[in-house]
């Protein structure tokens, strides 16, 4: 009997082992618009960037619990987008990336969409 509760100790350690490996934990959250955002204090995190213009809507922002890493995007209206625009410093990486404090974006101004990733930690690449 005490054999096989220490061969299933060690199948759960090791399936617990296994999964934790290979499985992240992800969050994703979503906001209809910046009143949600305001209203979960969705800001005070640090994965929404603060520069979010007052049109953004169709907010979703993923995070990584393990690493950090945040990867989102946010529509915006139109009137908005010179006052962002002017906020966000080309990268000149030739992919047109801008940043702005600790965020890379990129702008799709046909669709007035931004993609938006937190800057990785020094020595890791994009």
């Amino acid at each position: 009997m005490k054999k096989l509760i220490i061969a299933a100790l060690l199948v759960a350690a090791s399936l617990y082992l296994l999964m934790s490996a290979f499985v992240q934990d992800f969050v994703v959250n979503k906001y209809e618009d910046m009143a949600a955002v305001r209203e979960q204090k969705a800001l005070d995190h640090g994965w929404l960037p603060s520069l979010l213009p007052a049109s953004a809507y169709a907010i979703a922002e993923t995070h990584d619990l393990d690493t950090n890493n945040v990867y989102g995007k946010f529509r915006y209206k139109e009137p908005d987008e010179a006052a962002l625009v002017a906020k966000l410093r080309p990268l000149n990486d030739g992919n047109g990336t801008l940043e702005w404090g600790a965020f890379w974006f990129r702008i799709d101004r046909e669709t007035n969409t931004v993609q938006f990733r937190n800057k990785p930690a020094e020595g890791k690449t994009r």
